[in-house]
């Protein structure tokens, strides 16, 4: 019996609360924190907010795959579902219009008991446009083992068999009724994130579709995060899973083997924290950003108000290296000697701070939050 399916104790998964306990805690606590900073920001800015992190989620979640997305045109797509953008542009693919229909879809069912139906919708939207998949929109069906394998052809390393096709309905009737019963409210009830682990692992030993399993799985993870936490907010998950890539595989793997799960969901935890604190960057960045705006409507003129929403769409890291004289002047379309002096004005009022002299200066944004 090598898979955790394959042992008799599945899937009554075995682990030490006591070892993230304080991850839970600290969980509770950035939601808190979060929540509380978000009250500060204007109904369009939150849902600038919520577009941004949906937008990267998706890419992310996707890149882990393999898929290679635009940010741009996802963020476009998300805008046009929810009735805030122009018409969609002719560029988007099948595939951004489809993981941003899933995203809105998953923010919007966030505390929605999850069935299988949500699960063949999201499926159909991540699947839009594949003409080599036999079975789309509903569980795989095919004869052959479900493998996830490396190397060369001829000689594969297995990293993982799923239970056979036949198998997979009565799984997954019993994961979806474990994933309710351990919702908030109920007498079955796990902390955050205890329960979005256990979820994503459970999903993906079980490996239901015939692809999609991934992004999928990290999406019923952000679901069960988003119930516990009462809050239909996204964190940095994907992203976050994103950066840690080669670990995330190498955990997943040695999970797949036992139903003691401690060691899983210590790697979970701390990628789960690592990914409210990105989340939580992001809505400081913004309340700080907003409080800049504010502060210095009216004292700047239309050139550096530009130049700096220009500098707020990269995001709380800035332009690489931070703004040069001739970024601003690309930017705004100004002379040297009127790009020197607004440069110099935005210093001054403590909008940006200077390092290095002449051609070597750059600025960064200067946000006391």
């Amino acid at each position: 019996m090598r898979w955790n399916w394959q042992k008799p104790d599945w899937p009554h998964f075995k682990w030490d609360g006591a070892r993230i306990s304080a991850a839970e805690h600290r969980m509770l606590l950035g939601a808190g924190i979060a929540i509380g900073m978000a009250k500060h920001l204007r109904e369009g800015e939150r849902e600038q907010l919520v577009v941004g992190l949906m937008s990267g989620e998706a890419v992310d979640t996707s890149a882990i795959e393999g898929e290679v997305l635009n940010r741009a045109s996802v963020q476009s797509s998300i805008l046009r579902q929810i009735g805030l953008g122009a018409a969609e542009k002719r560029g988007v693919t099948a595939a951004e219009r489809g993981i941003a229909e899933m995203m809105i879809d998953q923010l919007r069912t966030a505390a929605q008991p999850l069935s299988s139906e949500t699960l063949f919708a999201w499926h159909g939207m991540i699947m839009a446009g594949r003409m080599d998949l036999s079975d789309v929109g509903s569980y795989r069906k095919s004869h052959g083992a479900m493998q996830i394998v490396s190397g060369r052809i001829g000689a594969p390393k297995v990293h993982f068999e799923a239970p056979p096709s036949e198998r997979v309905q009565e799984e997954m009737e019993g994961f979806l009724a474990w994933f309710n019963a351990t919702a908030p409210d109920s007498s079955e009830a796990l902390p955050a994130i205890a329960r979005a682990g256990i979820a994503h692992l459970y999903f993906e030993s079980i490996h239901p579709f015939e692809d999609g399993n991934g992004r999928i799985g990290r999406a019923i993870a952000d679901k069960a995060i988003m119930q516990t936490l009462g809050q239909p907010v996204f964190t940095a998950l994907a992203t976050t899973i994103l950066a840690h890539q080669k670990s995330y595989y190498e955990a997943l793997e040695r999970a797949n083997k036992s139903n003691e799960i401690t060691g899983w969901l210590t790697w979970f935890a701390e990628i789960a924290l690592e990914a409210q604190g990105r989340s939580l960057a992001l809505v400081e960045f913004t309340v700080a950003k907003t409080k800049m705006l504010d502060r210095l409507r009216g004292a700047i003129n239309e050139r550096q108000e530009k130049a700096l929403l220009r500098i707020f769409r990269e995001g709380p890291k800035g332009f690489e290296g931070g703004l040069s004289a001739g970024n601003y002047s690309t930017i705004t379309g100004a002379s040297p000697a009127t790009t020197t002096r607004d440069l110099a004005d935005l210093v001054e009022k403590g909008a940006l701070v200077r390092t290095g002299e002449r051609r070597h200066a750059r600025y960064t944004l200067k946000l006391l939050g």
